[in-house]
This record gives structure tokens, C-alpha cells and sequence, in this order.
């Protein structure tokens, strides 16, 4: 079994075996929630110039929230919407895949650099999604991609939209 930073470089080389691997074991569903604490507060950092210390805080709460409400989309409509014949999954193995697929997202942290803080940023958020597809199409076990990426674009549309209002709710 591979190490939690093992598994997170995996995730973020979109190792197929690494995916299999999280989803796999049911007692990796705390690692998975630590990579969405750690790739938050690297999001956070990255915009404590801008918010502080609250936006910070707010940003983790906000973004454990919504991988929880992402794993539970992702396994609605995969599983219910758009399975395939062998589609088996729960709630757990879309959450272990996800919150690992958000690995690259540490590297949000540089998103506090000057002028090239956008991009990275823009880089980073490109690499998660194709992160999340293909553990999203591990855990359905899918066989065809374009299953997981519609599934994926779903899920995160109404993320956005979740995060959106969050920010909102907090904000007045």
C-alpha cells in the first residue's frame, strides 16, 4: 500500500493504479479529506493577500462542504443517470477518488505570485478536473470516458454554483 503522499503524487500523475488503489480502501476516506484540507488551505494562502485569515477558514469550511456535495452529485448521476452495465459504487469510493483527484491543487499556493498567479491558477484548476475524471471513471468503473467527463462537468457546475452561494451567505 502506498504511502498518503505516495497516493497524492499518484493522483496528481493521474496514475490509474493510484485511483484504484483510494478507492479500494475504505480506511482512506480521512486521507482523502486531509487532500481537500491541504489543497484549501494552499487555495487559501494563495488569497490571504486578498481576504485574510477569515477567507482562509471560510475557504476550508467551503470546500469541505462542497467535495462532500460533490462525491454525493457524482454518485447520483453516475450511478443512477448515467451508469454503464457494471457501474457498482457508493458514496465512500467517489469521495476517496475525488478528494485525491484534487491533489494538484497544493500548487494553488503559487497563485499568490504577481502577474502569474492567474495562470497557475487557471493550470492548476485544468489539472484537477482531468484529475477528477479520471478517478470519477475508476470509481464508476466506466469504460468510457466521456461518461466521466459529463458526469465531472455536472458536478461541477453545481459546485460552482454552491460555492457561489456559500460566498454569498457568508459575505452579507
Amino acid at each position: 500500500m502506498a504511502s498518503f503522499t505516495q497516493r497524492m503524487l499518484g493522483a496528481a500523475k493521474l496514475d490509474v493504479p493510484t485511483f484504484e488503489e483510494v478507492e479500494a480502501d475504505t480506511g482512506a476516506t480521512a486521507q482523502a479529506l486531509g487532500v481537500v484540507v491541504i489543497v484549501a488551505i494552499a487555495s487559501g494562502i494563495g488569497a490571504l493577500a486578498v481576504g485574510g485569515v477569515s477567507l482562509l477558514i471560510m475557504t476550508v469550511l467551503i470546500s469541505i462542504l462542497g467535495w462532500a456535495v460533490w462525491a454525493g452529485l457524482v454518485w447520483l448521476i453516475g450511478t443512477k443517470l448515467l451508469p454503464e452495465a457494471q457501474t457498482r459504487s457508493d458514496w465512500g469510493e467517489i469521495a476517496r477518488t475525488t478528494g485525491f483527484a484534487q491533489s494538484p491543487g497544493v500548487l494553488l499556493v503559487l497563485t499568490a505570485i504577481p502577474f502569474l498567479g492567474g495562470l497557475i491558477g487557471l493550470v492548476v484548476s485544468i489539472w484537477m478536473l482531468v484529475a477528477m475524471i479520471v478517478g470519477v471513471r475508476q470509481a464508476l468503473d466506466y469504460t468510457q470516458t466521456w461518461r466521466a467527463v459529463v458526469v465531472v462537468l455536472i458536478g461541477f457546475v453545481v459546485n460552482i454554483v454552491l460555492h457561489a452561494l456559500l460566498g454569498l451567505g457568508m459575505a452579507s
